[in-house]
């Protein structure tokens, strides 16, 4: 059986089609994986029944066996993180007003997976609303790492990340709106894309025009399965606007890449991630480091009213319910906020955005690639809620830990995070690779390239 689960996702599915491989073996070695390894680090929620994941894995041996499989995912198993619905599972996203919720239908992108033949065989835990980058909620409890327990596994798709290291899943959805696809796979030592906005569609919601944060997205624990499952997961949604196609584009021999480091000083890192992450990033191009390319209290400023006002235009009929008791004091603090804004600092926000839109194109120009740390902290205490301090520095909010991510999502970039290695500490640490919008395919072979190279995505954690 740990055969099968050493296989990707992509291996697993050609094996299946071509008769190979039995769905049902590999759907028994998955749920003997979850039953020995999910316990110690509570990444899954919500299972389905086994005889239900069963029933499900010999009818698609059947219709492997009566020809064309439907689909490139015909028969793998694949966890759905909470924030999104997968009919038949509860969507709780992590709050006790939602625990127990059965969507009645998918989401657009899960609808998507089901239709390529994959298998929802879970939830992947979140934090409360998705909100911050470590995955706890009152509902579920926090996810421990993979490579220590009593650590946080990051998030907000730390339940996803976690699966993956320790193979209970090959591939995993996520969604990245501050980082949620990015610092989780880099604490877990796999891969983890937030793709072009607009590349993998959201819905449903009722509103679909104004909030350009957030994006849906792919984790595997190689580039193979990342590009498979975005393939699957990408292109336009008729019912919602601004959707894109995935594009082709090849990577340079020797791809131009900037190194943004700590953004000339203005991000607290904690000792050793940048010296590991500059160094995962030398045998994949020519690198040179740069100076900070745009103001870094500008762009938290547009970030932080922009984030606030989408959050709470969310969380706005919860909050006018009687129920804000019963939320998480840090998404209170984002709504409060962000219902406070006036349509004139709402739109301030975005001129700052726009000018940070213009100053990227221009830095595209000259590099391929943008390089950032996928979080500016080693992966911390699970039972904390966030780091108050980073070094000397005071994170004066929830998510001030994690700025190191907005350059990208602020504007809609793509952005796969690659294994950077492990600290003297034994934890591993992620690099963000960043592209111009439109550049997914490009990056994704630059990331095929890193992991022909680098040893570290092959280190996984012991079963714990």
């Amino acid at each position: 059986m740990d055969s099968i689960l050493t296989m990707g996702a992509a291996a697993q599915a050609r094996a299946i089609a071509a008769g190979t491989l039995r769905a049902t073996d590999v759907m028994a070695a998955t749920l003997a994986r979850v039953a020995e390894a999910n316990g110690a680090v509570n990444a899954l929620v919500s299972l389905a029944p086994e005889a239900e994941l069963m029933a499900a894995a010999r009818e698609a041996d059947m219709r492997a066996g009566a020809g064309p499989v439907p689909g490139p995912l015909h028969g793998v198993p694949i966890a759905i993180k909470d924030l999104a619905d997968a009919a038949g599972f509860a969507t709780s996203q992590g709050s006790p007003l939602f625990a127990g919720q059965v969507a009645a239908r998918d989401g657009a992108h899960v609808a998507r997976l089901r239709t390529a033949g994959a298998i929802v065989i879970a939830k992947s835990n979140v934090p409360e609303f998705g909100l911050g980058s470590h995955t706890y909620n009152p509902v579920f409890g926090a996810t421990g790492n993979p490579y220590d327990a009593g650590l946080s596994a990051g998030g907000s798709s730390g339940g996803a990340a976690a699966a993956l290291a320790l193979g209970m899943v090959q591939i995993a959805d996520g969604s990245d709106m501050m980082g949620s696809l990015r610092n989780p796979a880099g604490w877990c030592n796999v891969y983890g894309m937030r793709p072009t906005w607009g590349l993998v569609p959201s819905g449903p919601a009722d509103e679909v025009f104004l909030h350009m944060l957030a994006t849906n997205g792919p984790m595997a624990r190689c580039p193979e399965d990342i590009a498979l499952l975005l393939s699957v997961m990408a292109g336009p949604d008729p019912a919602e606007p601004f959707g894109r196609s995935l594009e082709v584009g090849a990577c340079p021999d020797v791809p131009r890449i900037g190194w943004l480091g700590d953004w000339g000083g203005a991000y607290a890192m904690e000792p050793g991630i940048l010296e590991l992450c500059a160094g995962a990033l030398e045998p994949l191009g020519a690198v040179e480091t740069l100076k900070a390319p745009f103001d870094a209290g500008a762009l938290w400023e547009s970030w932080t009213v922009l984030r606030s006002w989408a959050i709470a235009m969310g969380l706005a009929e919860i909050m006018g319910d009687g129920q804000r008791a019963q939320l998480k004091p840090e998404a209170v603090w984002e709504a409060e906020r962000g219902l406070g804004y006036s349509g004139r600092q709402i739109h301030a926000a975005s001129v700052q955005r726009s000018a940070w839109f213009v100053a990227a194109a221009r830095l595209f120009e000259r590099f391929d690639v943008l390089a950032l740390p996928s979080a500016q902290v080693w992966p911390f205490d699970k039972r904390e809620t966030w780091p108050r301090n980073i070094g000397a520095r005071k994170m004066d909010t929830y998510h001030r830990w994690m700025e190191v991510v907005i350059p990208a999502s602020l504007i809609g970039l793509p952005a796969i995070s690659v294994p950077a290695g492990f600290g003297t500490q034994g934890l591993p640490m992620g690099v963000q690779l960043i592209g111009r919008r439109g550049s997914d395919a490009m990056l994704l072979e630059l990331a095929s390239r890193h992991h022909t190279i680098a040893p570290w995505p092959q280190i996984r954690p012991p079963v714990i």
